[in-house]
């Protein structure tokens, strides 16, 4: 998928977090796109924050730490 794209979805899955009354967003963030994104997608944003993460808002930033790495 493009980067853009995969930011934007990014960042609306961080914007949904923040908004909810939870001391561990980022630890829910992480969740959702474990369960969630299927592991290209994973591998593409891991990818993109080691790249420096332009664009990605802070949560999701923080969550990249605790989502799984895919299996090659």
């Amino acid at each position: 998928m493009s980067p853009d794209k995969m930011v934007y979805m990014a960042n609306q899955i961080a914007l949904f977090f923040n908004t909810q009354p939870n001391a561990d967003k980022a630890g829910k963030v992480a969740a959702h796109l474990n369960d969630f994104w299927d592991p290209r997608m994973r591998r593409q944003l891991l990818d993109y924050v080691a790249g420096g993460g332009a664009g990605l808002d802070s949560l999701m930033i923080e969550a990249a730490a605790q989502v799984r790495e895919p299996v090659s």
